[in-house]
């Protein structure tokens, strides 16, 4: 099998600055230098001539582009815009009202930004070799997933008078493989130099994927799992794969409670039990964590606290719903790791349950909470009503699959990559696609 390529959409704006390092050919016509296009009665407005779309091509491997003002972290805590710079074709295409731009590349020219952009460069050999198959593995899934829907995206949302559950997964994109923030997988070029050692492990196990069954892993990953890995209904639509099981994330793999209990769930998250993913070791978080991920301390176990004036607001402001003042939190549902699938937002003036996990994270922060397992205390009540609300949670993330804070442990503890997926993946087998 011949290496595959990757489009990638990176940002959509009305009006998109960019630069050419190095010639690149549009329509086989050489262009460099500082460029500008917008959009103008519904195309792309470029050097006074309107196209429907535009298509450079980098005359020779190693010319690259500059994307200006790339929206990172789009509505996480960190969000913030910078200049980033890619190698490969980029296209610039009219979706509604604005102007998309993708990257087209080979997927391991990508991997290597993803390595670099997901954690840091320094990271261990091993993990970024674990890192380098499970992305591999993911995107060929999806590109897969997207061809056999032909554009028919799957039902995420069902809402009646009584629940609204959502969930978010990445057939959200229509015009591109995949996006290059964390709704998909963290891209960002060449902004990031990668190492040697990144380079080391994308080469060590290029074309390398996850199999189960004959087929390709929808491998996921996420930065914490809180001490036990989910599994996938818990997120996503309803169904389950075998090899993305709940899991105790430990050397020893006991057995664990079970979290779908709110008494066992309380007494887990106030607990903190030992796990992979249990440590405050900065040499080891500095190898997953880049910089802006860094500015999260508390993660493994962590507390947010609103007032009733604060958290009304806030859930009026994300839902669009005036529920009054809020009388209760109250858990419906839970996963296998602690983490809420359904949570009864009862209110002065109205009731509804909301789900899955990232709806209930998105309606309970300004950005995200960090996961959707924690327990609520209800404080300071006057007349039945709490004035204050305190949230103790574990985790950072959806907590399927691969855990990047645990397998970065297992890396320093000499477990070798294949160790650390099949860990994490069980009952999965590792195989080289080409």
């Amino acid at each position: 099998m011949k290496e595959p390529s990757v489009t990638v959409g990176i940002m959509s704006e009305e009006k998109i600055d960019f630069a050419f390092k190095g010639i690149y050919l549009h329509d086989g016509q050489p262009v460099e230098g500082e460029q500008e296009a917008h959009l103008e009665q519904g195309l792309i407005c470029w050097k006074g001539h309107k196209y429907d779309s535009l298509l450079f091509v980098p005359q020779c491997e190693e010319n690259s582009f500059c994307l200006k003002g790339v929206t990172i972290g789009v509505k996480f805590h960190w969000e913030r815009k910078e200049d980033q710079v890619f190698k490969g074709a980029l296209k610039l295409i009219v979706e509604g009202d604005r102007i998309t731009a993708i990257n087209e590349l080979s997927i391991e020219e990508y991997l290597l930004s993803v390595i670099s952009s997901e954690m840091s460069a320094t990271a261990s050999l091993e993990l970024l070799k674990s890192h380098a198959v499970i992305s591999r593995s993911w995107l060929l899934a999806q590109i897969q997933k997207n061809k056999a829907l032909k554009g028919a995206k799957p039902e995420s949302l069902i809402r009646t008078d009584q629940e609204l559950i959502r969930w978010y997964d990445r057939e959200d994109h229509d015009h591109f493989d995949v996006c290059a923030d964390d709704h998909c997988q963290r891209y960002q070029g060449i902004t990031r130099a990668s190492t040697e050692i990144v380079a080391r492990a994308i080469d060590a196990t290029r074309g390398e994927i996850l199999s189960y069954d004959k087929k390709i892993c929808d491998a996921r990953f996420s930065k914490c799992c809180g001490g036990v890995v989910e599994e996938f209904s818990t997120c996503w639509e309803n169904i389950n794969h075998p090899y993305l099981i709940p899991l105790r994330d430990s050397r020893e793999e006991s057995d664990f409670p079970d979290l779908r209990n709110e008494e066992e769930a309380r007494a887990w998250i106030y607990a903190s039990p030992e796990a992979f993913c249990n440590t405050t070791d900065k040499n080891i978080l500095s190898q997953v964590l880049n910089n802006y991920d860094q500015e999260t301390t508390d993660f493994y176990r962590w507390t947010v606290s609103y007032t009733q004036q604060e958290l009304a607001a806030l859930i009026r402001e994300k839902s669009g719903i005036d529920f009054g003042e809020i009388v209760e939190l109250k858990p419906i549902e839970r996963g296998r790791s602690g983490r809420l699938i359904r949570l009864q937002i009862i209110g002065t003036r109205q009731t509804l349950t909301i789900g899955k996990e990232l709806e209930i994270r998105r309606t309970l922060s300004p950005s995200h909470l960090y996961s959707s397992a924690f327990v609520v205390e209800h404080q300071d009540l006057i007349d039945g009503i709490p004035q204050r609300f305190v949230l103790r949670g574990a985790g950072w993330g959806h907590g399927v699959g691969l855990c990047q804070i645990g397998a970065a442990v297992m890396g320093e503890q000499g477990f070798s990559y294949r160790e650390i997926l099949l860990h994490y993946f069980v009952g999965a087998t590792i195989e080289k696609l080409y």
